[in-house]
């Protein structure tokens, strides 16, 4: 008798164990990011939008009468670290859902934790179409996916440049590889020849042999997927090197930060990059948390932040429609996500061969007199697109 009570303590005392820890007046979230490394940056502007959106989430009452304690773990950019934290939050802290990260090759490591842990998972800014492409169900997407990343672009490029031929050049990563094969295959649809497809490490510094063998081939357009130092640098070296082109094209990431044009500085003129988000749009709360953000740190955030600002609110409001915080209700409410949000609507579907995937429209903006403007779509264009662009001579 003495041993079946006791048997029965003990397994009270793991069913408490196994519980959500959450504090009785704060729901407790540590959010991955790479907050050291060479993506630091984006972490950094990430960081500052989930601590915006906090902000504003617990001053309206947080989330069933809790407020939101943030708190952040750096992963340095690395898949290894990545994991190792999302397993120590699982695993040790019980945290019911993960939110974050940045890179997607850091993203699939938390995505392959997550799904096999049975918690849910809110991807915000990683783009490679594997994501969400494994039949998961504890993960969910708010970004676009690398396959429509370059949507705007593309139709740009088809009815504004009509380029016969192309040049790719990507980065060593996930996200280059996917968003380089993805501008591979979309060049057939505006009629080009990819006449160069060629890849660089991440974190090169001397891109000129690269771009040696781009010059030989003169292509009409020059379509770059990197992030932030590598895009600064390919723009500032082929100004150097007078390689011209009817235009330089970015694939967002380290071309659609403010960095890029402080940077690349006058080389950064007239080109066109794909983004998910600019401060312009009008979507409910857009133009304040721009404008906050900027009041606050300086600069306009990027689409990276406010897919983070926006994602907070996703998962407050997921938690406030979840029965009880189980990671089985938070992922119900998940799925039933329907909102408008700062960053675009997000509702989360099974289309396309995507699972949990949140589809919205992508935009092209070009850099024009040290700022970026959108011009593509027209509907939501701040200013007209310069074009033909001026060869590197002609330029004052």
């Amino acid at each position: 008798m003495k041993q079946l009570s006791l048997a029965t303590v003990f397994l009270f005392l793991f069913s408490i164990c196994a519980m959500p820890v959450v504090a009785a007046d704060t729901f407790d979230l540590v959010i991955p990011l790479p907050l050291t490394g060479k993506p630091a940056k984006f972490g950094e502007i990430m960081k500052r939008s989930y601590e915006m959106a906090a902000e504003e989430i617990n001053a309206k009452g947080g989330v069933k009468g809790k407020k939101i304690a943030l708190s952040f773990e750096d992963s340095n950019g690395k898949p290894e670290i990545a994991r190792s934290i999302v397993e120590k939050l699982i695993d040790s802290k019980k945290q019911p859902l993960i939110v974050g990260e940045y890179t997607s090759a850091c993203a699939k490591a938390v995505a392959s934790v997550a799904e096999e842990r049975k918690t849910p998972y809110v991807v915000v800014a990683s783009a490679d179409d594997d994501i969400t492409q494994k039949n998961y169900k504890y993960v969910f997407r708010q970004n676009q996916v690398n396959a429509h990343y370059g949507d705007a672009v593309v139709d740009f490029l088809k009815n504004v440049v009509k380029p016969k031929t192309i040049a790719i050049l990507y980065e060593s990563s996930a996200f280059g590889t996917s968003g380089a094969d993805a501008m591979a295959k979309d060049a057939a649809s505006f009629g080009a020849k990819v006449v160069l497809k060629e890849k660089f490490e991440t974190g090169a510094i001397d891109f000129k042999p690269l771009l040696s063998k781009v010059k030989a081939e003169q292509p009409d357009v020059i379509y770059t997927v990197a992030y932030a130092n590598e895009a600064q640098l390919i723009m500032k070296q082929a100004k150097e090197l007078r390689i011209d082109a009817k235009l330089y094209s970015g694939g967002a990431a380290g071309f659609a930060i403010p960095e890029f044009i402080k940077g690349a500085q006058d080389a950064a003129e007239y080109v066109v990059s794909a983004t998910l988000w600019t401060p312009k749009l009008k979507y409910p709360g857009a133009k304040e948390f721009a404008d906050k953000y900027k009041a606050k740190h300086g600069d306009y955030p990027s689409y990276h932040g406010a897919s983070a600002y926006a994602a907070l609110f996703v998962t407050a409001d997921a938690l406030n429609r979840a029965k009880d915080w189980t990671a089985d209700s938070i992922r119900d409410a998940l799925k039933a996500t329907n909102l408008k949000t700062a960053y675009g609507p997000v509702k989360f579907e099974d289309k396309e061969g995507y699972q949990n995937q949140n589809f919205h429209e992508t935009l092209a903006i070009q850099v024009q007199k040290g700022e970026f403007e959108t011009v593509w779509p027209k509907i939501h264009a701040s200013k007209p697109y310069i074009y033909p662009v001026p060869s590197w001579k002609d330029r004052k």
